[in-house]
């Protein structure tokens, strides 16, 4: 009976130790990890994606993506494929509607018409410059939009995890 039991035991400590030694890594944060990606919007429309040669690269945790989609991330194994999906708040935020302004036409180019949809650069009199989206084309103005072109969008991303490179956090 002894014998039995001594096998029953080694076959035990085997098992655990090859099932440990076969687990992959999970992507945890400080790691580099590598993604590829496809951002779809609610209405299924692909907004954005990465190439099959350059998968997007990322450190968990340094701010380098979304949060949401770093969260997502987080956890995944490689090869594993996920689908992430994010409200407006753990994305680019609400549209705020204070990011709004109307602009006379006189305040631009002679040579600049603008179109709706058009994204344009301004200059803050501070000489800070950011991007907006014209909204709206009237007679005499125009309606800017300077939220995230995201803004108040739900995404929705299509990942695999490729490549987890070692902690950078110690």
């Amino acid at each position: 009976m002894k014998i039995v039991t001594t096998g029953l035991l080694i076959l035990s400590v085997m098992a655990v130790f090859l099932i440990g030694c076969s687990a992959k890594p999970v992507a945890k944060e400080g790691d580099k990890v590598k993604v590829h990606y496809v951002l779809k919007l609610e209405d299924g429309v692909v907004f954005d994606s990465s190439s099959a040669e350059s998968p997007l690269e990322v450190t968990l945790g340094s701010g380098g993506v979304i949060p949401g989609l770093e969260k997502g991330i987080m956890g995944m194994k490689v090869g594993e494929n996920k689908t992430i999906t994010l409200s407006p708040e753990d994305a680019y935020g609400l549209s705020r509607p204070e990011m709004f302004m109307t602009v006379p036409k006189t305040d631009f180019p002679p040579d600049l018409n603008p179109a709706i949809g058009q994204q344009l650069q301004m200059r803050h009199p501070s000489g800070q410059v950011f991007n907006v989206t014209v909204k709206d084309v009237m007679a005499d103005s125009v309606t800017l939009d300077g939220n995230h072109p995201l803004a108040g969008k739900t995404l929705i991303f299509d990942v695999q995890l490729k490549e987890i490179a070692a902690s950078e956090v110690k």
